[in-house]
Order: C-alpha cells, then structure tokens, then sequence
C-alpha cells in the first residue's frame, strides 16, 4: 500500500532530524546544512523546505527530545498511576540523557557565548519545558488527592536532580554512560518510590 504525502513528509522530518542530530553532534553548530541533507538522503532544498534554518533544526531536535521525555506524561491513564507514571518519565529522561546523541546539548552550551538567543531557546524549550509539564502533572495530582505537593516546579526540580544525579554532567563532557538499561529501570523505579513516599497523600 503506497504512503500518503502526509506519511512521506514526516519520515522525511525524521530522517532530516536524525541526520542532524549525528551531524551537529559531531561537528558542531557550523556543520554543513549539505552534510545533514547527504546523511538524510534528501536533498538540502528539502532540508530548508522542512526547517527554515539551522537554528530552527535545534529547536525541532529539542521539542523531539522533549517529547520523548514528558511522553509517559500523557500516557492514558497516567495520572491514575502515579508512581508508575514517574517511573516511566525518570527512565526515559535517564535514557535520554545518558544516550549518545546527547552531544547536541554539549555544541549548543559550547556556542553559547556565540549564540545567546539560541542557548536561551533550547533552555526555554527543552529543561524548562520538560519540567513545566512534570509540575503540572504533579499538580494534576495534588487537586486529584492523590498526592500533596505545595510547590510543583520545585518538586519537579527536586525529581529531576534525584533522577539524573551527577550522570547529566558526565554525559555533558562525552563520557561514556554507566547505566546499563536495567540500571536505567531500577533507578528510575527507586527515584518513583523515594519521590511519592514524599509526596503521596
């Protein structure tokens, strides 16, 4: 069965931001639009048809990455769970983080001096925004009476610290992670457990 424009367009997407999360990763924010336009096999016309420019290629990998991270968030049924659901957002963001396309995370602070706004963008649309989105899960919760949180943002923040630890800032200088992916699970389950014998109601 042939693919709809639609289903065309966004693997397309996919491809352009797979590509450029390698590409950037490795070269940094100077690297060619061309070579992010040969890794994707389109061409780079396509590239900028998709994404006006480099910097919105940023924006999209970190609203991708994002996403990814809060998805557990949305799940249905999630906020019926929730320390199920916390265990499912700490190990996604733990995968995340310790994956080696974190890389883009490190060239965007290394270029902060040079690119302020566009530090300041992928700040707003990807830490920011991941934790905006847990503390409003965790509110949902609070006027559910399932849990009592008096500060949402600082209890995801708290959360956030406790799950990835001191594993961000390895993963920041381009060390190897030390999580296996049932370290990953075991964690994330424990970093749920601590969190809601805090916080449950």
């Amino acid at each position: 069965m042939p693919r709809l424009v639609g289903q065309i367009d966004a693997a397309k997407s996919e491809a352009i931001l797979d590509a450029a999360s390698e590409v950037l990763g490795e070269r940094g924010l100077s690297a060619p639009m061309e070579e992010i336009a040969r890794r994707a096999r389109v061409s780079k016309q396509t590239v900028y048809n998709h994404y006006g420019s480099k910097a919105d290629l940023v924006r999209a990998l970190v609203e991708r990455r994002v996403a990814t991270i809060t998805a557990p968030l949305r799940a249905r049924g999630a906020e019926d769970r929730p320390e199920e659901t916390l265990r499912a957002y700490a190990q996604t963001l733990l995968t995340v983080v310790t994956n080696k396309n974190y890389a883009l995370m490190r060239v965007t602070i290394q270029s902060a001096g040079e690119m302020p706004d566009l530090a300041r963008e992928v700040f707003e649309a990807g830490p920011k925004h991941s934790r905006a989105q847990l503390a409003a899960f965790l509110e949902l919760e609070t006027r559910a009476g399932r849990m009592k949180v008096d500060n949402p943002q600082q209890a995801a923040e708290y959360f956030g610290g406790m799950v990835l630890g001191h594993r961000q800032t390895k993963a920041l200088l381009g060390l190897a992670p030390d999580l296996t992916e049932a370290e990953v699970e075991s964690n994330a389950a424990e970093a749920a457990r601590i969190f809601m014998r805090a916080y449950a109601v």
